[in-house]
């Protein structure tokens, strides 16, 4: 059987779904299994400096947690630095208290850093600890980095392990060969490959680097990593298992498994449509896995903004610019239940005006209010388009409104709404949310009205424990009010009842 070595980087790559935290309980049970099973180093997470950003235990694992894994733990152990964001004169105080708690010191790099990453590294190795380098955008280097390979015998001596990572998960086998022989060419430090499974294609890549002699391979437990994931770590083992003879207990890799599964079930990583574009077309996880966690983006938008970051384009349409006629009134229709509650009280109140519109920010209810004869807008953003079809009464004789060109997402329009579809100049109101249907349904209503501005359907949530996707969307929403009363000079006026103190609410029945 061939001489490698098994890095299981669960909490570190796993981090990424999670913002490093993990319970206690997970990862004693994670501990308990990796001292049992064929696994020889465990990446636990990253020493980082202070940020704004959230991280964490694992992201940026305390002397008190890595003591505690330390005294429990039977194999070698590393955390990772991120180059970009790490000096050598940072070193004192991320890593000399790590002596003796953890063996080796891994190195996330950009191949445009290099030098500046052989500076960091030296210094490192000086402490004591294995210094291994992570390069990032293997599938880029021999088209966008064509000086790196010839770099990298300035790591001999240096490095104790130089991992290829596969960022975009969309390598081949043979790209895969192509470039451990560059790389076998320049250096005599042992090999790592760690890939990204967008294309599904972590399990023959890890086997044909072993083939090739590769000295580390990577993988995490039930394949936990950003975006896409890895290689999983029971695959790899049952593998190993089956075709070399490794000695595996799967009643501890079971184990395991089963102390990972709920945070499967909450978080659902794994390759899917939009990741295996990306992959297939090297596109940074990192965007890729934010769009497809965003609530507001529908599956089919996703696919469409890669697509076209795949062709080059800013966006895959263009329509014309909104410039309609003033209303003295303008009324933006939420998502939310009093639109239903209280329908009769509102279109009896838009029956008595002589110029009024109404601003859908979402088509959820459309239909209820489709045979009222008053100039209706909808707006499309995200999976807007698809509501629309949905509940638009045919034949369509109102108008859409899209957000600025270019749209993040790109253009997604019903095939009956084409000709009746604008695009907002710009957002004026606010810098924040910019791809928000309330955000193009308040700037549409602003270049609409000349006077009166109402809102309904923003209820707000009554809970006090809120999910995540609630809290976000009070944010979001109490953000976007507020920027309208600083820019306007006054409340959005909410005609049914509302938990948002940035609107002034009143109520509908006062007026009729």
């Amino acid at each position: 059987m061939s001489k490698f070595k098994i890095f299981d980087a669960t909490l570190r790559d796993g981090g990424y779904y999670t913002d490093w935290d993990f319970d206690d309980q997970t990862v004693d049970a994670y501990i308990k299994a990796m001292n049992a099973l064929p696994i020889d180093y465990l990446e636990l997470g990253y020493r980082n400096n202070p940020t704004k950003e959230y991280m964490g235990k694992y992201g940026y694992c305390p002397v008190s947690v890595l003591k505690h894994i330390r005294a429990n733990c039977t194999k070698k152990l590393d955390v990772m630095l991120n180059e970009k964001s790490t000096k050598p004169e940072d070193l004192e105080v991320l890593i000399k208290p790590l002596v003796g708690l953890v063996d080796m010191i891994r190195v996330a790099i950009d191949p445009k850093n290099f030098d500046r990453a052989v500076i960091l590294a030296k210094a490192i190795k000086a402490m004591g600890f294995e210094l291994g380098f992570n390069c990032m955008y293997m599938s880029r280097w021999l088209t966008d980095y064509p000086d790196f390979l010839k770099k990298l015998n300035q790591i001999n001596g240096v490095a104790d392990l130089f991992c290829m990572v596969d960022s975009f998960g969309g390598m081949t086998p043979e790209e895969l060969t192509t470039i451990v022989k560059e790389v076998r060419a320049n250096t005599t430090v042992p090999v790592g490959f760690h890939g990204h499974n967008n294309l599904q294609l972590g399990l023959i890549n890890t086997l044909t680097a072993i083939d090739l002699g590769l000295e580390y391979v990577d993988c995490t437990v039930l394949g936990m990593g950003r975006g896409a994931g890895n290689l999983n770590t029971e695959l790899l083992l049952t593998y190993l298992n089956a075709q070399q003879g490794l000695e595996v207990d799967f009643n501890v890799l079971g184990d395991v498994i089963t102390a990972f599964t709920p945070l499967y079930e909450k978080y659902r990583w794994g390759t899917q449509l939009p990741y295996m574009i990306s992959g297939a077309n090297s596109i940074p996880q990192k965007e890729v896995m934010e769009l497809v966690t965003n609530r507001i983006y529908s599956f089919d938008s996703v696919v469409r903004g890669l697509q076209n970051r795949k062709d080059k384009v800013k966006d895959n349409a263009k329509y014309p610019i909104l410039n309609e006629q003033k209303y003295e009134d303008v009324i933006i229709i939420g998502g939310g239940h009093t639109p239903l509650e209280h329908k009769e009280g509102i279109m009896e109140f838009i029956k008595q005006k002589k110029s009024v519109a109404l601003v859908f920010a979402t088509a959820r209810h459309a239909a209820e209010y489709q045979d009222l004869d008053v100039p209706k807008y909808f707006c499309l953003v995200g999976r807007e388009a698809k509501r629309l079809v949905e509940k638009a009464k045919l034949p369509f004789t109102d108008k859409c409104v899209l957000p600025p060109y270019p749209r993040k997402l790109g253009t997604d329009v019903p095939d009956f709404a084409v000709d009746k579809t604008f695009e907002l100049p710009e957002i004026k109101f606010t810098e924040h949310y910019y791809d928000s249907c309330t955000t193009v349904a308040i700037e549409t209503a602003i270049k609409l009205s000349n006077k009166n501005i109402y809102i309904a359907g923003y209820d707000g949530y009554p809970s006090t424990i809120l999910s995540e996707k609630e809290m976000a969307l009070t944010i979001e929403n109490r953000t976007l009010f507020a920027d309208y009363h600083a820019f306007a000079g006054q409340k959005l006026i909410s005609l049914t009842r509302s938990l948002y103190d940035e609107l002034d609410v009143v109520s509908i029945y006062q007026y009729i």
